[in-house]
């Protein structure tokens, strides 16, 4: 699941960018629409990283198996990648606000700044700690915290189901399925995922 976040998460950030580069100017009905997807994606990447600071962390710490100042580092990139996106968030109010080309423009190069802080933070938690990880899957410890994960709102995990399947490839469905039921699968995204579908999926049509 962690990996089909983060494929969501690059396909997002990159159609934003490529989205407000081609902004028409004046277009206030774009700007709105490029904002409610905005929130969606920055409102799925916050409570992610909010999961791994209170479970993922703390849990790889307590393996004994990592030189600490990995996770410190992960940590502190947490803080940038949020600095970098609430830039972003205020450069797409600022459109939303007044839809020009030049805020579309000044918007488009926040959104790319903080695609880049994201990518370095991806590829390392990636390279260190999805390995790790990925060799513990069934142990008690790790299925502890993923039931921290699983925790919250349907409505939560519906919009979470809708967001990353939205121009997923065929891939990421079958993952999903073989991690659930394919009607419980299709439940969360589109029963308690409709908001998704009719406010943010058509910003992408």
């Amino acid at each position: 699941m962690n990996q089909i976040i983060h494929a969501a998460v690059r396909r997002d950030l990159a159609r934003h960018e490529q989205a407000l580069r081609a902004f028409p100017d004046g277009d206030a009905d774009r700007a709105a629409a490029l904002r409610r997807a905005w929130t969606v994606l920055w409102r799925q990447l916050h409570h992610h990283h909010e999961l791994e600071d209170a479970h993922v962390w703390p849990y790889l710490r307590g393996l004994d198996v990592l030189d600490p100042v990995v996770v410190d580092e992960l940590e502190a990139e947490h803080v940038a990648m949020a600095e970098a996106c609430t830039a972003a968030t205020e450069a797409i109010d600022a459109l939303a606000d007044a839809p020009t080309a030049a805020r579309a423009h000044q918007a488009a190069d926040a959104v790319a700044q903080a695609a880049r802080v994201t990518e370095h933070h991806l590829v390392h938690e990636e390279a260190t700690i999805t390995p790790v990880i990925s060799a513990r899957t069934q142990t008690p410890e790790w299925k502890a915290v993923e039931a921290e994960f699983r925790k919250g709102s349907p409505f939560r995990a519906g919009e979470l189901f809708a967001w990353v399947q939205d121009g997923a490839d065929a891939e990421v469905g079958g993952a999903l399925r073989a991690m659930m039921p394919a009607p419980v699968v299709l439940l969360l995204s589109r029963g308690f995922g409709w908001s998704y579908h009719r406010t943010v999926a058509p910003v992408w049509r």
